[in-house]
């Protein structure tokens, strides 16, 4: 079986399970992560492989973090994710990537990414709900960070921290590779 069949396998798995744990039928799921009903019982029935938008808005919408959609959260109080196992959810032919590299909920979900931007290249975000942080730590290049349409630029050596509950995107209008180290943080669901 292929990484991607375990993937769709294990988002399916897990998605099933969160919702029954938080009580929602996949109407109420559809409605709380903005994603059809179709789309939600395609997961569902590992029928489909969604975008890394997506899945972060049903993770968003069951109150869980991604890892904890593809089977990372649950085990031992200490877990190592060697670097083969982390998930890349995103990539350009150009080379840009993120990878998922571990997470928890504590008390809700909390993410630790690695991405790699090329020069030109760029990713927005939805919003995410209210209370999220986002912290970023540029080790090469220069990010321009968009939120809410403003433009900020973080040198490689400095760090940013944001409230992302508004559009935020990622970008790389720089001449060289763009690498950063990003946490999020969500509140737990109510």
């Amino acid at each position: 079986m292929s990484d991607l069949d375990l993937l769709t396998q294990s988002l399916a798995r897990n998605v099933k399970h969160w919702r029954a744990v938080r009580g929602f039928t996949l109407d109420v799921l559809a409605a709380r992560a903005g994603v059809s009903r179709g789309m939600l019982i395609q997961i569902e029935q590992a029928r489909t492989n969604p975008s890394i938008g997506t899945v972060v808005k049903i993770g968003d919408a069951l109150g869980i973090s991604i890892t904890t959609l593809l089977d990372y959260g649950q085990g031992p109080n200490v877990r190592i994710v060697p670097a083969e196992q982390a998930v890349r959810l995103w990539h350009t032919d150009g080379g840009s990537y993120n990878r998922l590299l571990a997470g928890t909920e504590a008390p809700g979900p909390l993410e630790m990414w690695d991405w790699r931007l090329m020069p030109g290249e760029g990713s927005p975000s939805d919003p995410h709900p209210a209370g999220t942080v986002e912290l970023l730590h540029v080790t090469a290049g220069e990010l321009t960070l968009t939120v809410d349409g403003v433009e900020y630029r973080v040198p490689a050596g400095s760090s940013v921290s944001f409230e992302a509950d508004a559009p935020h995107a990622y970008g790389n209008q720089g001449e060289a590779p763009m690498e950063m180290v990003m946490a999020v943080s969500v509140p737990p669901v109510p």
